[in-house]
């Protein structure tokens, strides 16, 4: 059974360890001072009760960004990603937000392909951005009909 719920800094061990297992980019403490930042929603994916993808999300008045995006590896490609994307689209419906927005490396491109799939569009391009050099493309996806 799958099922996304609200997760808090009491489990910053499990966001730190599934960060650490896939891609590797926050630090524990930078998992603590994540929790503390105002406008901050962290969700976890779960399958039968294991926690197999987290999301988090930071809202600012009528915008979200998504901060972190992971699935668990063996979990990829099985529709869990998508899952957990809809659910998030669907939050930020419900609270009127206009527009969410992240990064992705250039170089992703299994996340590239995903986020276009979900109609997110590349408005900007950070360089140099990630520590192996690459290249961060500012991605955006308008949330309101007009």
């Amino acid at each position: 059974m799958i099922s996304i719920k609200q997760i808090n800094e009491k489990d910053i061990d499990l966001c730190y360890e599934l960060d650490s297992n896939t891609i590797s980019i926050w630090s524990k403490n930078q998992w603590a001072e994540e929790f503390k930042k105002k406008g901050i929603k962290v969700f976890g994916l779960l399958f039968s009760n294991l926690v197999i993808g987290i999301c988090v999300l930071h809202v600012v008045l009528d915008e979200a960004q998504i901060n972190f995006f992971v699935v668990k590896k063996k979990y990829r490609k099985k529709g869990f990603g998508s899952y957990l994307m809809s659910f998030l689209i669907k939050q930020c419906k419900e609270l009127n937000i206009n527009k969410l927005i992240l990064e992705v490396s250039q170089t992703n491109i299994t996340a590239v392909k995903f986020y276009s799939r979900f109609d997110f569009c590349t408005v900007g391009i950070r360089r140099n951005y990630y520590k192996d050099g690459s290249d961060a493309l500012l991605k955006e996806k308008n949330l309101t009909t007009k």
